[in-house]
């Protein structure tokens, strides 16, 4: 047994909150990976809808749209000229976030943050995955509400403002932007006609939010249960519409191995992975009524500073590149996440190791960890 007799209690609350900042940022890091898939195939999901549209432009319906605009998309994705992206020493810098949208609480934070970069010489893709808890000090809030900022300081100013927030963490001009509503996806499932997923652990969530009962008093009920329902799910395969799609990826109270933020993670790739299939199924790409209905979908669920010619040279690097995506998380070393205090209102955040606000040294790594 370890000797501590000669510990001071300052040592032990030290070793003790170097362990507690250990943990959290484990546990965010587990949160982080756990989105990189989703991220990769959100990508492929906005680039491939203007794949389909711009295959159907001759379609009866497409009158009202820009011809010239989406032909030059099509030629665009065909001879892919990277000259004409907005550019900074050879690479082309989007920031993709993820929002949670609808009636949940907190849908304008992004909890998905990553920067995504192209490189213009060689066509790869890294990915940079930014904690959500990261602390800003220019806003005096973490880096997830920059898209709710920007947009209350100016009506569609969201992606700018996180694009410009976002450049001062990484070290690297951000060139475009994309937030992705997440419960937008029910509506692209409903239009492919469902989606199969394979179940693997039969679950039972007692504690699902009902949507519109968040406030429900329940006659008294001092449980209030009847702002909850009771999900099912059972080992095997099961066709999904959108609704019970995202029921299947939302339950965050499921008992045994599922009501883990791991295994809510695999279930939303899971669901991510069998759209993406779905979507480029030849019965799918083939129907174009039905592609130009997804593609509506898509753009009702996309924020985006990307014009349609660019998104296709995009799509070709990504259609070129997709099974070459690497991706990185900051390293522990140069993050902390210091005591729960007024200074941070009260909040779990990351700081940089060096200091409040002082970002060198992320920013070198992420420069290091950007060259081909």
């Amino acid at each position: 047994m370890p000797d501590h007799s000669n510990t001071t209690e300052p040592e032990i609350d030290a070793t003790n909150n170097q362990k507690k900042a250990k943990i959290e940022y484990l546990r965010i890091k587990r949160k982080i990976l756990s989105h990189i898939t989703t991220v990769r195939v959100v990508i492929l999901i906005l680039l491939v809808g203007v794949a389909l549209l711009i295959g159907f432009l001759a379609v009866k319906g497409t009158q009202a749209l820009n011809i010239p605009v989406y032909f030059n998309a099509a030629y665009n994705f065909i001879k892919a000229p990277v000259e004409q992206l907005a550019s900074y020493e050879g690479r082309t810098n989007v920031l993709v976030m993820g929002k949670a949208g609808g009636t949940h609480d907190g849908p304008d934070l992004t909890d998905t943050m990553m920067l995504v970069s192209f490189s213009l010489k060689d066509g790869g893709i890294k990915i940079i995955s930014i904690p959500r808890d990261v602390w800003i000090p220019e806003i005096r809030a973490k880096i997830n509400s920059a898209y709710y900022w920007g947009n209350q300081k100016n009506a569609g100013g969201g992606i700018t403002f996180a694009k410009a927030i976002t450049a001062g963490v990484v070290g690297v001009p951000i060139q475009y932007g994309a937030i992705v509503d997440f419960s937008g996806f029910k509506d692209i499932i409903d239009e492919l006609g469902g989606i199969e997923v394979n179940i693997e652990n039969s679950f039972t969530d007692h504690l699902y939010p009902i949507a519109g009962r968040e406030n429900d008093h329940c006659g008294g009920d001092p449980q209030y249960l009847c702002r909850y329902e009771t999900l099912h799910f059972v080992q095997g395969k099961q066709l999904m519409d959108g609704e019970t799609a995202l029921k299947f990826v939302r339950s965050r109270h499921a008992e045994g191995v599922e009501g883990t933020d791991v295994a809510r993670g695999a279930r939303q790739q899971k669901i991510i992975t069998a759209i993406k299939d779905k979507l480029l199924d030849k019965k799918t790409y083939t129907n174009p009524w039905r592609d130009i209905a997804i593609f509506k979908v898509i753009l009702a669920s996309i924020q985006t500073d990307i014009d349609y010619p660019t998104a296709a040279i995009l799509a070709r690097l990504v259609y070129n590149n997709n099974d070459s995506i690497k991706s990185f998380i900051i390293p522990e070393d140069l993050l902390i996440n210091p005591p729960v205090s007024a200074r941070y209102d009260m909040q779990s955040v990351f700081i940089p190791k060096a200091g409040n606000g002082k970002w060198k040294n992320i920013n070198d790594w992420i420069v290091t960890s950007l060259q081909d």
